[in-house]
């Protein structure tokens, strides 16, 4: 069979069996998409084989795809996670690197290990290649290493690997246990305490009989863009009909508005121009409309409201924002982003015009822009080469293929658009992405481990080599959480996010993520990955120096 045609066979029957795996549940429990890497490994144990260059490359780009769907996911979301908990998160992340380089240290010395032993154990039991490829480099260097059999790392490497990836999840799964957490009332208690959760939005009808605000246009009034409260119509005193109001506006005593915002924030503002009335004037007579549309024009993207003008040029104002089902109130420093849904109130003619503007095609919506993509990714898999030089480590540090285009993704949802390019990707397709990325990755990553594993494995030293390093995974992951739950009552879905993190091990976020809709866990585990990289590769540096 030709060699891709094989690839392609192996892999799809992996995929398939491994997932089949994965939806066995038992007490509500599944492996999810790291069933594809056991059934990989039998696989591999039973003969099946691919090209290597195929099989590398399989499990790079889907690691590439998964990382990427991951990083556009996350968003602002990454950094108001850093400004509330970043610090707390990443020290955490470290005590669970320094707790297992410790039990390393302590198993070479009781066990008699050789540095390549333990060096190999701890990058496999905690699921790090570059760590891996960190120690290779420095045992390489060192002359009281040169008589010792370079394989060994490799070997006790892929025996501890899949044994890794159970502990994490192991872990996650004892602490749900031990604490009895109901996961749907975490995501409940998550979104409860999300201070970038919004209020429901709300209208009111004012008349004015403030004097002193006749000669300042509405949108420079003290409190509006701090409450958020926007005007939406209006009507004179004397007069019948309602006409559109915008930020330019000038309000006269008698006059009455509709004003548009959250319950906290038209409460703040009222008493400053007015008192409330009961009237609803969008019922009233006039040429007002009030029509949602879609932004789909990348030119409206990450531009603030007010440079638009709207208001001035088209006469047409924006009353709220809906985005990913959170309708918020529209501010002078809103950003439109991809997808947006947003409220205009004007003349027929006007909002034909500002839809228009705005793009509102709906059926953009379920497209996916490959070309910003592929931009992204590439520009991740450079920024994941670019060397970092650390003091006092002999080898640059590199954030490699999974590091970079995380990296990449995250700046590129913050920015959101260059020029034509919109970093948008529909719901269902991130979705598809990310899960056809790990299973690639795991197929083929348990596939390469299954040629030696049971070999390896079923023998003693095989068997203390995969005892011991399920103890470096559990036991800095179990006592780590458990603080965390304990001492400072985090959330358990942001706890998995930081276990997947400290081990940077993307099977190990798949399943945090399969537990939950709540993006917790992905963004805990994009906070504090990028620290975790580097001290993986530093302390399996550092072991090869310190035990050799």
């Amino acid at each position: 069979m030709p060699p891709v045609a094989n690839a392609i066979l192996v892999l799809a029957s992996i995929a398939m069996s491994g997932l089949l795996l994965g939806s066995v549940r038992i007490r509500g429990i599944g492996l999810g998409a790291a069933g594809v890497l056991f059934t990989g490994i039998l696989f591999g144990h039973l003969g099946s084989s691919i090209d290597p260059e195929i099989a590398h490359f399989a499990k790079e780009f889907g690691l590439v795809l998964f990382v990427f769907a991951i990083g556009l996911q996350l968003g602002p979301g990454i950094i108001q996670l850093w400004k509330q908990q970043g610090l707390i998160l990443n020290v955490l992340a470290a005590a669970v690197v320094l707790q297992g380089t410790g039990i390393v240290i302590a198993a070479h010395w009781l066990l008699d290990w050789s540095v390549l032993e333990a060096a190999g154990l701890f990058s496999g039991s905690t699921t790090n290649t570059p760590s891996l490829g960190a120690a290779q480099q420095a045992a390489s260097a060192l002359e009281s290493t040169q008589d010792l059999p370079m394989q060994t790392l490799a070997s006790a490497y892929a025996v501890a690997y899949p044994g890794g990836i159970l502990g994490i999840i192991g872990s996650m799964l004892w602490v749900r246990r031990i604490f009895r957490i109901d996961v749907d009332r975490e995501a409940q208690s998550l979104a409860e305490r999300d201070p970038t959760a919004r209020e429901s939005i709300q209208t009111l009808c004012i008349e004015i009989d403030n004097q002193h605000i006749e000669a300042t246009p509405f949108g420079k009034l003290p409190g509006v863009e701090e409450t958020g409260v926007r005007v939406s119509r209006m009507r004179r005193q004397g007069e019948r009909d309602v006409d559109v109001a915008t930020d330019e506006v000038r309000l006269k005593v008698g006059d009455r508005i509709q004003v548009v915002g959250t319950p906290t924030g038209i409460a703040r503002f009222v008493p400053m121009i007015g008192r409330p009335v009961d009237e609803d004037l969008t019922t009233a007579g006039g040429r007002v409309e009030m029509r949602r549309v879609v932004v789909t024009n990348p030119a409206m993207v990450s531009q603030p409201l007010h440079r638009m003008a709207l208001d001035r040029v088209d006469q047409v104002t924006v009353t709220r924002i809906q985005r990913a089902g959170v309708e918020m109130p529209a501010r002078g420093s809103s950003q439109f982003t991809y997808g947006d849904i947003v409220t205009i109130v004007g003349e027929p003619e006007s909002l034909d015009g500002v839809a228009s503007k705005l793009g509102n095609q709906v059926k953009k919506l379920d497209e996916t822009q490959f070309a910003p993509l592929f931009l992204g990714i590439a520009v991740g898999v450079l920024l994941g080469m670019v060397p970092l030089p650390i003091p006092g480590v002999p080898f640059p540090v590199r954030l490699g293929l999974a590091g970079g285009p995380l990296i990449a993704a995250i700046v590129f949802s913050l920015v959101g658009r260059i020029g034509r390019f919109v970093w948008y990707i529909p719901h269902s397709a991130n979705l598809a992405l990310r899960e056809m990325g790990i299973i690639l990755f795991l197929a083929s990553a348990g596939l390469s481990a299954g040629k030696t594993f049971f070999a390896v494995a079923l023998t003693g030293q095989g068997l203390i080599w995969m005892g011991v390093g399920m103890l470096v995974t559990t036991i800095p992951l179990i006592t780590t959480a458990c603080f965390a739950r304990v001492v400072l009552k985090m959330n358990y879905l942001t706890i998995c996010g930081v276990v997947a993190g400290s081990m940077t091990d993307p099977p190990a976020l798949a399943f945090a993520n399969s537990l939950s809709d709540s993006p917790a866990g992905s963004t805990a585990y994009a906070a504090v990955y990028p620290l975790t990289m580097v001290l993986r590769i530093v302390a399996a540096q550092s072991l090869i120096y310190l035990l050799a």
